[in-house]
């Protein structure tokens, strides 16, 4: 993790190098308090040197200056790396979410993904800017503290005191388990309540059109009080590990006292260099005192990278970049033998057989449940079928490069969904270096386009989160202009009028034909009424194809489809 962790210094190798540097002087000049006040009290005092007193005192103001611009350049630019590291980290996360299957989407609420890249990766940013500049002045500092003192005031003391360190170290080896544990907690705690504020924010509507605040309350409170509880531990955990390494570190002072006072009854250390120890403890216990503090901030950054790694350590989607390029697709589909299931899940689909000839139509039919929405998403290979094979034009597309297959295949779905920005920006989705007179095409072939000319800001309207600020029908209509952009060989219609009323389905309906004429089209139907004139008609129920026939076909058989036909038809009547 370390290793993965140094990864991200690697684009700012020359300005973290200068950020150690300073914070190696900063480190250094921490001495130079200690030594002046033990030439002070050894030479210039008993000397009566007033000159020489002056000059020192002035030079350590000199080079407590220096020492104020060396912080202010550790602060900024140490802060800037650290934010600089976030960035990329963000990218990379943001990157690896595009490359991640639907599974993973499927198992992950939105929420909670969004703490990842805001609320871990900010902590992370502030460990890597205090963690390198943290070891490394505290470093210096111990380390040369030791050399001071054991050099210049009295070696047999300081080893004293330098053997209580393996205490230290042993305290925070044990609580550390603890505290990373509870520290994990609390960001999953984070993670449900950003996500319960998600899920809250984007059904505002709907809980305000049955009243339901309380009941929205009630569910946050949930995550809310994990939250707090994961919280609680934490500072449970830094509790007894600040309380008692603090007290080791006190103990510090107690072993100066008594072994002091004992060095100075036997004459083993001089007044002078016994009070030099006193006011030079801090330059060891400083640092020691620092790390401490800093524990909290450092687990802080290794869970939330560690939950970044977790993401970053997911399996990819195989898009197999090597496979074959589909060109000048027919549109032929055959489904042979095929059969799926979702992980946590019993059998999806199960032995469905379907051969969809180029340029005609097939209905999708069946109760909710059925297997028709998974039928759709096989095609395109969102997922993986567990057995049997898909064909395109003779092409498995096992072997076929996933995105040249889905260049090839338009998708409109009954939930559309519209990014929050312009009209132009949701249609322009379809094919992002459209020409602007392709772009009308498309909205006029979609029936939108003079709704858009009446809107003041024309196809630079702002559509709003989800398209809040349009109908059903509007949104629908771009959904579709933005598939006569993208110009597929092959259509799927997953239900994309049964959320429509019924003078708004007809309207758009006949958006939809011009769109199917001349492609291979899979519809997924709600509205019987709709697909009477499908070149044939397939009943979905159980993952399996119970009646494959046309509408005239398979009312004669006066089996499952006319069993729902006339059902339907009766409760329209």
């Amino acid at each position: 993790m370390l290793k993965r962790f140094a990864y991200y210094y690697k684009d700012h190798k020359l300005m973290f190098a200068l950020d150690m540097l300073a914070s190696f002087f900063i480190a250094l000049i921490g001495l130079g308090y200690p030594i002046l006040t033990r030439k002070l009290l050894n030479d210039f005092i008993p000397s009566g040197n007033v000159k020489a007193i002056v000059l020192a005192g002035s030079g350590l103001l000199l080079i407590y200056a220096i020492r104020m611009l060396l912080r202010f350049f550790v602060q900024y630019y140490g802060h800037v790396i650290g934010v600089h590291m976030q960035a990329k980290m963000r990218s990379d996360l943001f990157n690896k979410l595009q490359r991640l299957p639907y599974s993973f989407y499927d198992e992950n609420e939105s929420g909670k993904i969004m703490s990842r890249i805001t609320v871990d990766l900010m902590d992370v940013s502030e460990l890597a800017h205090h963690g390198p500049e943290n070891f490394f002045i505290c470093g210096v500092s111990i380390i040369g503290s030791f050399i001071y003192l054991g050099v210049f005031v009295n070696l047999t003391l300081t080893l004293i005191i330098f053997l209580c360190v393996p205490i230290l170290i042993c305290i925070s080896a044990i609580l550390r388990k603890r505290m990373l544990n509870a520290f994990k907690a609390s960001r999953e705690g984070i993670a449900k309540i950003n996500a319960s504020i998600e899920s809250s924010v984007t059904g505002i509507r709907v809980t305000k059109a049955f009243n339901n605040s309380e009941k929205e309350l009630e569910k946050f409170e949930v995550s809310n009080k994990e939250f707090q509880k994961a919280r609680s531990h934490v500072f449970k955990y830094m509790g007894q590990f600040m309380s008692t390494t603090e007290f080791v570190t006190d103990l510090f002072n107690v072993i100066v006292i008594v072994a002091g006072g004992l060095f100075l009854i036997n004459n083993k250390i001089s007044e002078v260099d016994f009070t030099t120890f006193v006011v030079s403890l801090s330059l060891f216990l400083n640092p020691v005192n620092t790390l401490i503090r800093f524990i909290e901030q450092l687990q802080d950054g290794v869970t939330g990278f560690q939950r970044f790694l977790e993401i970053m350590d997911k399996e990819e989607e195989n898009l197999n970049l090597n496979g074959e390029i589909l060109s000048n697709v027919q549109g032929n589909v055959l489904l042979k033998n095929v059969s799926f299931h979702y992980e946590t899940s019993e059998e999806i689909l199960h032995d469905v057989n379907l051969n969809i000839k180029a340029g005609t139509v097939l209905a999708l039919v069946g109760p909710s449940g059925g297997g028709k929405t998974t039928l759709c998403h096989i095609i395109p290979a969102f997922y993986r079928v567990n057995e049997g094979d898909i064909y395109i034009d003779n092409h498995n597309i096992n072997d076929i490069n996933l995105l040249s297959l889905r260049e090839n295949i338009g998708i409109v779905q009954q939930d559309v969904f519209l990014f929050n920005g312009t009209i132009r920006d949701n249609i322009l989705y379809g094919k992002l270096n459209a020409t602007e007179e392709e772009l009308i095409e498309a909205s006029k072939n979609a029936d939108i386009y003079d709704y858009v000319m009446s809107l003041p800001d024309k196809f630079d309207t702002i559509v709003g989160e989800r398209g809040i600020k349009l109908s059903g029908g509007q949104k629908q209509r771009i959904s579709i202009a933005r598939v006569f952009l993208k110009n597929p060989a092959l259509l799927i219609l997953d239900e994309a009028t049964s959320a429509l009323d019924n003078a708004t389905e007809m309207a758009i309906q006949k958006s939809l034909d011009k769109l199917a004429k001349g492609r291979t089209t899979i519809v997924v139907a709600h509205r019987l009424s709709t697909i009477k004139n499908a070149n044939e008609i397939a009943y979905v129920e159980d993952g399996e194809i119970k009646e494959v026939g046309t509408h005239e076909n398979l009312l004669s058989k006066k089996g499952r489809y006319y069993a729902l036909y006339q059902a339907q038809f009766k409760e329209e009547d």
